[in-house]
């Protein structure tokens, strides 16, 4: 009589794991990221002066508040979107409302190195008014220190 502790029928239980399928998972992924990573490093075209600096440690989850200026003295506002020209006014007003919304949020300053020291001033002196305490310069490092 065969009862349900009959070994007879039992298969050898398998010791290994097969995986394949983790790794055309892993190839799929990775073509995904190869493909949309170009397209998150979007934003104004600012050549930002070289110079050896410590990074800034961000003490938040948020992304700050980038202004930028570029070239031809056209000011950015990017906090992750879409980047169009404001004016001066326009910064000031934008900046108190994020602020507004979320406080205690980073504002970093994107400078082009051929744009006149005054006009980086100005937009400081502005951000200031706006009520940033605290503004960050962003720059690039020099070649020889990536």
């Amino acid at each position: 009589m065969l009862g349900p502790f009959n070994r007879a029928g039992r298969r050898k239980p398998m010791g290994e794991i097969n995986v394949v399928p983790f790794i055309d998972v892993m190839l799929v992924l990775l073509v995904i990221f190869m493909i949309t990573a170009p397209m998150l490093t979007q934003g104004v075209q600012v050549d930002l002066p070289q110079v050896t600096s410590e990074p800034i440690e961000e003490t938040e989850d948020r992304d700050p508040i980038v202004v930028s200026v570029d070239r031809d003295g056209q000011y950015f506002i990017s906090l992750g979107g879409d980047e169009s020209p404001v004016s001066l006014d326009e910064v000031s007003e934008r900046v108190i409302i994020l602020l507004d919304r979320q406080p205690g949020t980073q504002v970093m300053v994107r400078g082009d190195r051929n744009v006149p020291y005054g006009q980086v001033v100005t937009l400081m002196s502005t951000l200031q008014t706006a009520g940033v305490s605290n503004v960050g310069l962003i720059s690039e490092p020099p070649p020889g220190d990536r």
